[in-house]
């Protein structure tokens, strides 16, 4: 999936949407003493009362926001050992072309019993399980929110699920209208915490129109942060790479072709050939897109084009080699340079802490002043301090 799908399913997540049905929801509630379902509850998503409902899709639009690969990750299922029982892409399968409701959280509820499995929560945990239909028309609209009955329209079923902790509401000091005096406030419902779920995921994976049942789309917590033990044991799924461990790929095995020193021009040069594979992708209007991925030819090529010279294929290959022991190895363009407008390069200094774009870093450069190092920032107007503008010192470093 790329951020367009996701950010279109997204949106429909509301209300009376005509373009998203949920048909049933199935909540399983589970005790961290005992790791067992205490209590389950199936019925049609419908049936809840408004603000129960809106509750729900606050929690659903939850689980799919985020960046790819930074908190929300397409993961691809393990194939299956032959006679295996239990294989979460044939339950999730299996669940959502069902007619009864009786198989579809029996299924529901294998998966949810993985996820308590050999785990300790801190908090008694509630899993959600939903299935409808997402319809999307083939007419590209950004206001895209009604169906004409003159437009052709995809359907997609799908199953989302949610993972949330609860807790014990705060004991309070209220006061009592009717007896007119103070009292405690005495809950012990536990509440449960829809609008930060713990994790979650979306089956199938789809682009544009096409459902991808070898594939799900995972949330983690945290950014950078995904589970992995819940990708394997729960999902079933392939190994993944999150962007911050692709960009530090990237950095080590530049590093080990021309070197840990670098000035400040050779290195914007390199992010600036990065981000042009972004750009070209972009423009491609009537091309499916695709994934701009950087392998041993495409770094080579990138460090050329950034003015380095003498490197060489071996260097290269002999650089992937060390750092992740894979010749074959690619990295996603996007995670090298996630947002190359915004301020994403820090410079970490005794003195002070700095946050550029990449491609300012062409006007910072490091230069030695009175036997001392310093930062040279080049700027084009004068610099403004707490509304003071500071005095140019000319020639300071003549």
């Amino acid at each position: 999936m790329n951020k367009q799908d996701i950010s279109d399913i997204r949106r429909h997540f509301k209300v009376d949407s005509e373009l998203l049905k949920i048909n049933e929801i199935y909540n399983v509630y589970i005790r961290k003493e005992t790791s067992e379902i205490f209590y389950e509850e199936s019925r049609p998503f419908a049936f809840l009362e408004l603000e129960q409902q809106e509750l729900f899709l606050a929690n659903f639009k939850k689980v799919l926001t985020g960046k790819l690969d930074i908190k929300l990750f397409e993961v691809k299922f393990q194939q299956p050992e032959e006679g295996a029982t239990g294989h979460t892409q044939q339950l999730l399968y299996e669940g959502l072309y069902t007619e009864e409701t009786e198989d579809w959280t029996e299924q529901m509820q294998q998966i949810a019993l993985k996820m308590v499995q050999d785990v300790q929560y801190d908090n008694d945990i509630v899993v959600t399980f939903i299935r409808g239909q997402y319809y999307k028309t083939t007419k590209r609209q950004a206001d895209e929110t009604e169906v004409d009955k003159n437009d052709e329209v995809y359907t997609t079923p799908f199953i989302l699920s949610s993972l949330n902790q609860t807790e014990l509401p705060k004991q309070s000091l209220v006061f009592d209208y009717v007896d007119l005096e103070f009292k405690s406030n005495l809950l012990i419902n536990p509440v449960i915490k829809l609008a930060s779920p713990i994790g979650g995921f979306l089956f199938p994976c789809f682009t544009d129109n096409a459902a991808d049942v070898n594939r799900v789309l995972y949330t983690a917590s945290k950014p950078n942060k995904p589970d992995l033990l819940f990708i394997e044991n729960v999902l079933n799924g392939d190994q993944i790479v999150t962007a911050e461990e692709d960009k530090a790929v990237f950095e080590e095995i530049v590093k080990l072709v021309i070197g840990e020193s670098v000035d400040s021009k050779t290195l914007a040069g390199v992010y600036e050939e990065v981000n042009h594979l972004l750009v070209v992708e972009d423009e491609k209007e009537d091309e499916p897109e695709d994934i701009p991925m950087l392998d041993v030819k495409e770094v080579e090529r990138v460090l050329k084009a950034s003015g380095i010279e003498d490197v060489s294929t071996e260097q290269v290959e002999r650089a992937f080699k060390t750092v992740i022991d894979d010749t074959a190895y690619e990295m996603k363009a996007s995670n090298i340079v996630p947002n190359y407008e915004a301020k994403s390069i820090k410079i970490n200094t005794k003195v002070a802490n700095i946050s550029v774009s990449p491609q300012d870093l062409k006007y910072i450069k490091q230069v030695n002043y009175n036997g001392k190092q310093c930062l040279l920032i080049e700027v084009e107007e004068d610099t403004i301090i707490d509304g003071f503008t500071l005095v140019s010192e000319e020639n300071i470093l003549s």
